[in-house]
């Protein structure tokens, strides 16, 4: 069913949205995707959705591997920017079905440096809100399909992410991932490697990429992508790693994916 024309969701992005994989109608991490969704809610202060209906849409996506989307909106109402001052939420979702990119796993992938830089809002930071606009910007700025992806800095030259993955680098012992406080998506992927690892998060520029000895990227649809090779926004390359596939880290996030774990699986 067709959003209206005057459903805030479509005029000003006020609302927020989960993408989640879904295997022979099990989701997986739907706890985290709940949490998030839950923390959105709050930070937009939306009414409380229903959480027992989102709870039963998984088993009607249909065998195999699927993507679920759900979008949650104010609904429509209000005046101009105003919100409504009692909004009915409006929610819709789809499945469609998917195939992940398998080779990227084992042989790594290929990323740029965005030139666009993210704008710093800490109420927006770490939720999933319709108002992508930056990322597709940022994502509007190379066509060539062998560059998987593209890192985003913060306006003050922080990194934040990728313009659809989260981003984990290993240095000098540790793993590490970009501080999500003031900008950028908290993947439910991340927070489950949070869970699962000791993962230490940072306030750091793209220089600390140099001193790492493995970068990956991940979000729960996709799984763990190594970094292989980094270009600058002219293409000019900046570091190249070994695909370190066979890490903890992708071991553990593969297994709660359900993905192989090595290239012989």
């Amino acid at each position: 069913m067709a959003l209206p024309f005057d459903d805030r969701g479509l005029a000003y992005g006020d609302g927020l949205f989960e993408t989640v994989l879904v295997r022979d109608g099990q989701p997986l991490l739907w706890e985290y995707h709940m949490a998030r969704l839950r923390q959105g809610v709050e930070r937009l202060s939306l009414p409380l959705p229903d959480f027992e209906a989102f709870d039963r849409l998984p088993a009607q996506c249909g065998p195999g591997l699927r993507v679920l989307k759900l979008m949650v909106t104010r609904g429509s109402g209000g005046r101009g920017y105003r919100p409504p001052g009692s909004a009915e939420l409006r929610w819709r979702w789809t499945a469609s079905a998917f195939q992940p990119a398998s080779r990227r796993w084992f042989e790594g992938v290929d990323v740029r440096c965005c030139e666009l830089r993210l704008g710093i809002q800490p109420r927006l930071a770490g939720i999933k809100h319709l108002a992508r606009l930056e990322n597709v910007l940022a994502r509007q700025e190379w066509q060539d399909d062998a560059i998987a992806e593209g890192l985003l800095c913060d306006s003050e030259g922080h990194l934040v992410e990728a313009t659809a993955m989260n981003l984990i680098w290993y240095r000098q012992g540790r793993f590490e991932t970009p501080l999500l406080d003031r900008c950028g998506v908290k993947g439910t992927l991340l927070s489950a490697m949070n869970d699962d690892i000791e993962l230490h998060w940072v306030r750091a520029g793209l220089e600390t990429l140099h001193q790492a000895d493995a970068v990956w990227l991940l979000n729960s649809v996709q799984g763990v992508w190594p970094i292989r090779r980094l270009d600058d926004a002219s293409g000019k390359c900046l570091q190249r790693w070994p695909p370190a596939f066979d890490s903890p880290l992708q071991q553990m996030a593969h297994g709660r994916l359900g993905y192989p774990l090595n290239p012989d699986d």
